[in-house]
């Protein structure tokens, strides 16, 4: 049946089965003039049809030098905003469902970090002395906002690599939107908490004194993920004290004190190395997304494994819980019949710039 952006509401009623049959159906039909991606985060029914699966920068990259036409990313917005300016002229980036957002990108807009940007240059020469970093979690405007100022994006993987980057180049940095990724990256090269300040964007010169903003190293922004503030260091603790052989992994996007209690950090993709590559019969409590948990639980307890998620509360990124099977199969159905639904462009001077941003990184990264 043709699938128009009227009838999405039947879509919604298909169920899971039904999405199935008619998703592999239309991509047989597409063949290879689709690309699918799907993120770590992404739910088990969608991901199952995923070409390539990975973190964000990762699917951007695979897709880009793909011959596909169209990049169907089922992640979230800023990850297929990334896929729309790392790709080919003649490829199109589409997301499932355009309300699939994420809360940490939203917590710094171009309007608060610009006007934080003007607050800095009451105290400092932030041209000069400070160095924007945005995490790849961030809209592209802000990642064109680090273009246009000498800065640059990073990801949980490079961040340190980033950062010494950043310094190479002024005294401090603006780390935007996650202060933690920012806070356990910093630690772990050896820089003190002292040197450490965070900046509330609700607050006018984000609640520092100049005298604080003087003294720091790096100015953190006052965002964090949804999902990852849910670990608490009492999590680990018992965990700990029921099984005391275990190891923890957490992702940096969780605390300080998450992190300064789990045996490893690091990205999504060190995640899924360190249980993968661990000997069999290990006891793993991991603090990242629950869909990815569950998935390495099931992939490796066929080698004695267990994988445990370490909020005894159910968490889940919501907003890539919006890609849904039925956002899918009505993308996909409605490119067979020759429509593009929901695509994601970034406007062309704004892309350059934040190509610029992520060819900074690109070059830094191991």
């Amino acid at each position: 049946m043709a699938a128009t952006a009227e009838a999405l509401d039947i879509y919604s009623h298909l169920d899971d089965a039904a999405c199935e049959a008619r998703i592999l159906a239309a991509r047989e039909a597409l063949g290879e003039r689709v690309v699918i991606l799907g993120h770590h985060y992404q739910r088990e029914e969608v991901f199952r049809h995923a070409d390539f699966s990975g973190d964000s920068l990762k699917l951007s990259r695979q897709a880009a030098s793909s011959s596909a036409e169209y990049i169907v990313f089922c992640g979230v917005h800023f990850m297929a905003e990334v896929a729309d300016i790392l790709s080919r002229p003649d490829q199109v980036s589409i997301l499932p469902d355009m309300a699939a957002g994420c809360s940490m990108a939203d917590m710094a807009d171009l309007a608060r970090v610009e006007r934080a940007w003007r607050e800095l240059a009451e105290v400092l020469e932030p041209d000069e002395q400070v160095t924007p970093v945005t995490y790849i979690n961030s809209a592209a405007d802000l990642k064109a906002f680090c273009g246009r100022h000498g800065g640059i994006v990073c990801t949980s993987t490079n961040a340190r690599h980033v950062l010494e980057w950043a310094y190479g180049r002024r005294d401090k940095v603006l780390f935007f939107p996650d202060q933690h990724l920012g806070r356990n990256t910093a630690h772990a090269m050896g820089m003190p908490l002292e040197e450490m300040v965070v900046w509330d964007y609700d607050l006018p010169m984000g609640g520092l004194s100049a005298e604080q903003i003087r003294k720091a190293r790096i100015i953190l922004w006052k965002g964090f993920c949804s999902v990852h503030q849910m670990f608490r260091p009492e999590h680990i603790d018992a965990f700990k004290a029921r099984y005391p052989e275990a190891k923890v992994v957490s992702h940096p996007e969780a605390s300080f004190e998450v992190c300064q209690k789990s045996d490893y950090v690091g990205s999504t993709e060190f995640i899924i190395r360190t249980v993968r590559d661990s000997a069999p019969g290990t006891r793993w409590l991991v603090g990242t997304e629950l869909n990815l948990v569950n998935r390495l639980h099931q992939q490796y307890k066929h080698e004695g494994k267990n994988v445990h998620f370490m909020s005894p509360t159910v968490c889940m990124c919501s907003t890539m819980f919006r890609i849904d099977p039925q956002h899918l199969c009505w993308t996909l159905e409605n490119l067979v019949e020759g429509r593009v639904v929901n695509r994601i462009q970034v406007p062309a001077e704004e892309a350059a710039q934040a190509r610029l941003a992520l060819e900074r990184m690109l070059e830094v990264s191991p």
